[in-house]
């Protein structure tokens, strides 16, 4: 009981750290890129691609990983030493480059950023969460810490970037330390029973699973609905500070409307799994959906600042429930073994592929017909793939396991 409650605090301080230092590095990133490297919106959507490309290509390797070292915690390592650096890496080679070429700044900066952040953030979700499993505590609750995280960076962020961008930056490179320092005080008691558990993960296992329709189908929900809102949320920052007097005002209140959202997620992540517990990873997953059509049809129909704040305010309600959700749909549906896999590829990949593709199109979009017209459409399609997938992911509560996933490979073939 003592460990569970040491590690439970250790892995919330680390969820903390973490998201204070991805927020502090990147909560402003579409903002800087507009006002402070004068890149247009097909150029910021370009820049998102490429990021999103190399997110997709690292996001399997972590996975598999993940799944093969088990409780080991050297990825999490590997990603906290990696971060002690962003602040140096943003100010005297992303920005640089992105400004010499912005091809080659979107290609380096992908590389960094996938690696320490993009698909960084998966492995360690992924960790927690196992760990949340094997010493009894709710991983929702642990991961709500992140959200306060990410909240009390971004609270000052707007008034830091109004200062000097570089501010934000180095306190980046500053929360990493303290990062670093707590991944290595974790200890994890890793039995024989896992690790044979772990090393007994095989490349074909991690094929099998795109042989299930079920997996299939929970791909069409991930890009069709999380993909799309993900593209929305992209360059969402440029719009809001359009609508205020001075785009100084604009990320001033931006700032503390993001702090203010995010401290509703982080209390809305301690009763997410209570909800999804409640009415089921399906239905929570659907419950999302809805929502994040919501805020981006009203992104394009509202008006005022007000009223874009009040559609920002509805993703510290549909966060946390779909990942709730998400990893509960997993152990309900598939093979626990691979959980690190399942959400690397069957969430955070599809989602990369996705917003590859498309946050080019929405950037030229904006350009083309504005922020509100697009909105409409990219919630429009969200709309139309939660209202499918209604039908199409699975209401089951029971998890098949890997005999259960054969059956089903059996069935496709």
């Amino acid at each position: 009981m003592k460990s569970s409650k040491v590690l439970y605090w250790k892995l919330s301080a680390y969820f903390f750290f973490f998201f204070f230092t991805w927020s502090s590095s990147a909560s402003l990133f579409p903002i800087w890129l507009k006002q402070e490297l004068n890149l247009s919106g097909s150029a910021t959507g370009l820049i998102f691609s490429v990021n999103a490309i190399f997110a997709l290509c690292i996001q399997p390797v972590y996975g598999y990983i993940s799944d093969k070292i088990g409780l080991k915690k050297n990825i999490l390592s590997f990603i906290s030493l990696l971060l002690v650096f962003v602040g140096p890496f943003y100010i005297y080679i992303y920005g640089p480059l992105l400004k010499y070429n912005v091809i080659l700044g979107a290609a380096v900066g992908a590389i960094y950023l996938g690696i320490g952040i993009s698909a960084g953030i998966g492995a360690i979700e992924t960790y927690v969460e196992k760990v949340s499993r094997k010493y009894d505590f709710e991983y929702g609750k642990s991961r709500m810490w992140g959200s306060l995280g990410w909240a009390s960076a971004t609270f000052f962020a707007g008034q830091l970037f109004n200062i000097n961008p570089n501010i934000n930056f180095w306190v980046a490179s500053i929360s990493a330390i303290i990062l670093v320092a707590i991944i290595l005080s974790v200890k994890i008691e890793v039995t024989n029973f896992e690790l044979e558990k772990a090393e007994s993960v095989k490349l074909k296992d991690v094929g099998q699973l795109f042989l299930l329709k079920k997996f299939w189908f929970l791909m069409m929900y991930v890009i069709g609905v999380t993909c799309v809102y993900s593209v929305y949320d992209q360059q969402f920052p440029i719009y809001y500070t359009s609508l205020f007097a001075t785009e100084a005002t604009g990320n001033q209140v931006f700032g503390y409307l993001s702090s203010f959202q995010v401290f509703l997620e982080a209390g809305m992540m301690f009763i997410a799994p209570f909800i999804v517990n409640k009415i089921g990873a399906k239905n929570g997953l659907l419950l999302a959906g809805l929502l994040m059509a919501l805020r981006i049809i009203g992104s394009g129909v509202v008006v005022g600042p007000i009223g874009i704040s009040s559609m920002k305010l509805i993703h510290a309600l549909e966060l946390p429930i779909m990942l709730i959700a998400i990893f509960k749909y997993f152990a309900a549906n598939f093979d626990t073994r691979l959980s690190s896999v399942l959400y690397l590829v069957g969430f955070q990949a599809a989602s990369q592929i996705g917003a590859s593709l498309l946050s080019p199109f929405a950037g030229k979009l904006y350009d083309i017909i504005g922020f509100r017209h697009t909105y409409l459409i990219l919630g429009t399609m969200v709309l139309c793939f939660t209202v499918i997938s209604m039908f199409t992911l699975l209401s089951s509560n029971k998890s098949k396991g890997l005999e259960g996933n054969i059956t089903d490979i059996k069935q496709v073939i």
